[in-house]
């Protein structure tokens, strides 16, 4: 079986559709299966090709087995909506070219977070007379507007009714959330042509380990509780709310040893460093994003994990992969997004949660773990423990029998 996979993020970029798709797709060439990812030069978050890559018109690699066709595309930062929408319809038109010179497809997938991409894998497979399958990791463009960057104006309308047009036409959908699937069904999308297979976590990679002692004097966290943010620094996320938390924490004397630790990149950061540098925070640490095979490394440093996005009804239906990572390592977390994944949270034992937007109730429940070691000690024996049933290599599979479906 062949399958043609279309993504605008793909390793070296480590965010969660890079390495969803990257660990899925090394999976099932261990399977047996042939694997062609049809992507773009690296650049996400910072919009700048990454070192040792160009922006070209074919560039073509194999990466563990994968065949990974990298097209051009208009590169842009995360920032602004109509360059955004620039970079996703290139990309769309890229890789649909690039798409038709590809032989030999059984199943075409295409993955969100944008649905551009699922639009280039929707034409692929009518052009093919092969199926398709629609990867939902976001309920785009409705999140646009939850995260305040656009209004209900007619350019969203029109983008919702072609959302819902490739939800109709899409052989099978494959939903990371249950919350998602759930959506789909209230509007009209038919159960019984939606999966839903979550993120999950690389249990070989992501393995409890004590704190790396060189990075840890590196970054002078030497002797500090760490409490760290490690991921996309976007306007999702919200991250005002931890400086919030360690301004108030900064006056607090039992807290003195709390240090919090931010990496990575995104849109919102240079606003956050700026920010940190007006409340004159000396208990914050920003540091730019690291490269994938180093995370593991980064992860190890913290004492508590903070999961964090925006107050929005949108987001309560959202599994944030970086959950899954920290129950691997064995890390506490500090959870800040209701709904569907605060029920994991709660159920499976691996940390606190608090209410998203909540500065007060995020420094309360930190200083909660910090202060009782007994429940950190079971919060961090829980999170293996339940990486297990997340464990990405199950999951992969899960979702190649749902392809294996339509290949026959």
């Amino acid at each position: 079986m062949h399958i043609l996979f279309l993504t605008d993020n793909f390793p070296p970029e480590v965010n969660a559709p890079a390495s969803r798709t990257y660990e899925h797709c090394r999976e099932w060439i261990r399977q047996g299966a042939q694997v062609t990812v049809v992507t773009c030069a690296p650049n996400f978050p910072s919009g700048r090709v990454f070192d040792g890559y160009r922006n070209a018109l074919w560039q073509s690699t194999y990466v563990d087995g994968i065949r990974v066709i990298r097209v051009w595309s208009f590169i842009s930062s995360n920032q602004g909506f109509f360059k955004r929408i620039l970079d996703y319809l290139s990309f769309m038109l890229s890789s649909l070219v690039a798409s038709l010179f590809i032989r030999r497809v059984d199943v075409v997938v295409g993955t969100s977070p944008q649905f551009f991409t699922a639009c280039a894998a929707y034409l692929v497979g009518l052009i093919k007379c092969r199926p398709w399958v629609f990867e939902l990791r976001d309920l785009w463009p409705e999140s646009i507007k939850a995260v305040g960057a656009m209004n209900d104006t007619f350019l969203i309308r029109l983008l919702e009714k072609v959302e819902f047009y490739l939800y109709r036409k899409a052989d099978r959908i494959v939903a990371v959330t249950s919350s998602f699937r759930d959506s789909l069904i209230r509007r009209g999308i038919s159960g019984g042509k939606i999966d839903v297979v979550t993120n999950g976590v690389d249990i070989e990679k992501y393995q409890p380990s004590p704190k790396d002692v060189v990075l840890n004097r590196e970054l002078g966290l030497e002797g500090y509780f760490v409490a760290g943010y490690i991921g996309t620094h976007g306007m999702a996320h919200g991250l005002e709310t931890l400086l919030e938390a360690a301004e108030i924490l900064q006056k607090r004397p039992d807290a003195a040893d709390v240090r919090f630790l931010f990496i990575g990149n995104g849109a919102e950061k240079l606003e956050l460093v700026n920010r940190s540098q007006q409340m004159n925070l000396r208990n914050v640490l920003f540091i730019d994003s690291v490269a994938k095979t180093e995370v593991a490394r980064y992860w190890s440093l913290l004492d508590v994990s903070v999961i964090h996005l925006r107050k929005s009804d949108l987001f309560d239906g959202v599994i944030p992969s970086k959950l899954f990572e920290c129950m691997g390592m064995g890390i506490p977390v500090l959870h800040g997004v209701p709904g569907e994944s605060s029920e994991i949270v709660l159920k499976a034992g691996v940390g606190e949660v608090f209410e998203s937007g909540n500065s007060q109730a995020l420094a309360d429940a930190l200083m909660r773990v910090k202060l009782d070691p007994v429940r950190r000690l079971l919060y961090s024996t829980q999170g293996p423990v339940a990486a297990r049933t997340y464990n990405r290599n199950d999951l992969a599979r899960c979702m190649l029998d749902i392809i294996g479906t339509l290949a026959h």
